[in-house]
């Protein structure tokens, strides 16, 4: 962790509407004059897509797990390393992967490969990680030691799938078959590499649709946010102000002492209003260092 370079860490799978912490830091960073560097869990798959199929294929006939939710899947190493380099001198190399046509096109790249690594920019003032990971800790990688906050977005699965698989099915060229296989085949690693993450999140947004999602795979489309409900839950309670937060947010109220419930509409108000401050008081401590 660094008062100087910090560090915030979204984590959510594929489909769980993490690009909207994405989109409320950039409100935040036009608000508070800063210049923040997104940088997605993506870019540190092991694999290009066409590699990934070949090795999923491989660990299947081994009897093994293999998926991007998966450490193997993936290179922890690399992006703890990136972590760790940012937070002591505010440098670093990153890349980003290729998940379209139009990605692969404006990088001049192939479809499902990755960018050359490149540099951060110099006079990035915070670093924010977007991806599955996170969060995680294991035996050998632990990403919270290195992250300032932590933001969990984790709706319930079966809102995330109908998610993944309209995404999948409508932009990244899968069909519904292909995908239902992925998240077949994700199963295991969820349940033991991405679920564990939102014990070790600082506050975690979950979305909990209002209609019936009870097959996801016959959806056709995805509940709208009002036709939803947004459960947060904070690590450490008593460092927030609920009636403020309740004023402040109509039509939310508190269900345990540790979670607050909010229309799904509020959701990127909600986001701002929890994450500003922190983004504030993280620049505040920065400046003076500097």
């Amino acid at each position: 962790m660094s008062v100087k370079h910090p560090i915030i860490a979204i984590t959510g799978s594929s489909g769980s509407g993490s690009y909207r912490v994405g989109t409320v830091f950039s409100h935040i960073a036009w608000r508070e004059k800063i210049r923040p560097l997104v940088i997605r869990g993506s870019a540190f798959h092991r694999y290009e897509r066409d590699e990934m199929r070949l090795a999923v294929a491989a660990a299947a006939e081994a009897g093994k797990h293999l998926s991007h939710f998966s450490p193997e899947g993936n290179r922890l190493d690399l992006l703890e390393a990136l972590l760790k380099e940012f937070s002591e001198t505010g440098g670093g190399q990153y890349r980003e992967y290729l998940h379209t046509e139009r990605d692969a096109k404006d990088a001049g790249g192939t479809l499902g490969g990755f960018t050359d690594w490149k540099q951060i920019p110099e006079g990035t003032d915070l670093l924010v990680y977007q991806g599955l990971h996170g969060a995680y800790r294991n035996a050998e990688v632990d990403i919270t030691a290195l992250v300032d906050f932590t933001v969990g977005v984790t709706p319930i699965v079966n809102l995330e799938w109908i998610k993944k698989i309209h995404n999948d099915t409508l932009n990244r060229g899968y069909t519904l078959e292909e995908v239902k296989h992925i998240i077949e085949n994700r199963l295991y690693d969820y349940v033991h590499h991405i679920t564990p993450q939102f014990s070790n999140t600082d506050v975690n947004f979950q979305r909990v649709p209002l209609v019936d999602t009870s097959n996801p795979f016959v959806a056709r489309d995805i509940p709208e946010l009002a036709e939803s409900i947004v459960i947060i839950s904070f690590r450490e309670p008593e460092k927030q102000n609920f009636p403020y937060l309740m004023k402040m947010i109509d039509g939310s109220f508190m269900s345990r002492p540790n979670t607050i419930v909010v229309p799904g509409g509020k959701i990127e108000h909600a986001m701002e209003l929890l994450l500003n401050p922190v983004v504030k008081t993280m620049m505040e401590k920065r400046r003076e260092l500097l």
